[in-house]
């Protein structure tokens, strides 16, 4: 049985540069879906007293040569303070009392990270 031989002078950068593009653009989408999906989860999982906090979620995906990440933060602050962690762990009250923390923000997130892994590592892993 005779298999099938080539010769190349040269390197192969352009095609695999030209691969790793493509790979980031795919990955891209699928961190860029499940970015929205965070927000939402989030923004219904969140407390609500005037819905600021819980309408204050926003999400960035960053694509570097040795990771990709997708960021939730929110940007209700008060007087320096972020809500959505004073609403996730409690607060001390002026008089002197505790406001109970409400675990919201893992519980929401949690099945979007499930869905985003199982997706992206689908997308990077393509043949």
């Amino acid at each position: 049985m005779r298999g099938i031989s080539f010769t190349h002078k040269g390197n192969f950068s352009k095609l695999t540069k030209y691969l790793h593009g493509v790979k980031a653009v795919s990955l891209r989408t699928v961190l860029e879906k499940y970015g929205r999906e965070g927000v939402e989860a989030l923004a219904a999982a969140t407390p609500v007293d005037t819905g600021k906090t819980a309408s204050s979620w926003k999400y960035e995906v960053i694509i570097a040569k040795d990771y990709a990440r997708v960021v939730w933060s929110n940007t209700n602050i008060q007087n320096g303070v972020p809500i959505a962690i004073l609403l996730q762990y409690g607060h001390a009250t002026g008089n002197g009392g505790f406001v109970q923390g409400r675990n919201y923000i893992k519980p929401a997130i949690q099945p979007i990270f499930d869905r985003m892994a199982n997706e992206a590592w689908r997308e990077v892993t393509k043949t």
